[in-house]
């Protein structure tokens, strides 16, 4: 390696060394977008992001890029009109075909940078442009809840991944991270405790659903807290 290489020769992790892998070998010319499936609280974002950065420390900046579901939630606004907010999370409170046609520029477009949304914990509410794949960026790394859902647009979005793996994380171990969220977000214990069994539980067991789709299974218990991370589910 010469002394102006930016790439990092540390050993990579596990899940960082089957990321590079992607990259390697046949089709590697190509972008590669590897998705992260999994039920609210499995550690998708933090797992994302993790991603990303090791990535970018074997490969250089901007080689790899996190592109967030969660950044097509509909907002407030849409959810009162559609009657949808005591829902927020479930997979109609989603701008799916929105999701998709990035997705599909994200496959396609190599010589411009392209945008991406995320959510913001605390406006509650979508914002654009938080992220960015450059025209150099190799992998994107896209997380979300619904990627391994059956119907249409996730299905048609799927085809757009190398490769989608589903982020399994103990039940209790999910729930208490969500009932964190929820009191940081300022839900009280008694609303924390509904929101989850009456929004993040049904949603959590339909994900489910669509693990025997996936590429492959990863362990989501030990990863840390994301700095900063912003996902809302």
């Amino acid at each position: 390696m010469n002394a102006d290489s930016p790439a990092d020769s540390r050993p990579a992790d596990g899940p960082t060394a089957l990321a590079l892998g992607l990259l390697r070998g046949p089709g590697s010319s190509a972008r590669v977008i590897l998705g992260l499936a999994g039920p609210p609280g499995a550690g998708k974002s933090t797992l994302a992001r993790h991603l990303v950065a090791e990535v970018e420390r074997h490969e250089g900046p901007g080689s790899a890029a996190y592109l967030p579901l969660d950044g097509f939630h509909l907002s407030a606004a849409q959810l009162d009109r559609l009657g949808l907010g005591h829902r927020k999370g479930a997979p109609a409170t989603f701008d799916a075909h929105g999701y998709a046609a990035l997705l599909r520029r994200v496959a396609g477009e190599r010589f411009q940078d392209i945008y991406v949304p995320d959510f913001d914990r605390r406006l509650d509410e979508p914002v654009a442009a938080r992220h960015v794949v450059r025209p150099h960026t190799r992998l994107v790394v896209t997380e979300g809840n619904y990627l391994a859902a059956p119907d249409h647009p996730w299905s048609e979005a799927r085809g757009l991944l190398r490769e989608l793996w589903y982020v399994d994380t103990d039940d209790a171990v999910r729930e208490e991270r969500l009932l964190d969220r929820h009191r940081d977000g300022g839900r009280d214990e008694a609303a924390a405790r509904h929101w989850v069994a009456t929004n993040d539980h049904p949603n959590g067991e339909y994900v489910k659903t669509g693990r025997s789709v996936c590429t492959r299974i990863v362990r989501g218990t030990d990863l840390l807290p994301a700095p900063g991370g912003r996902s809302v589910l």
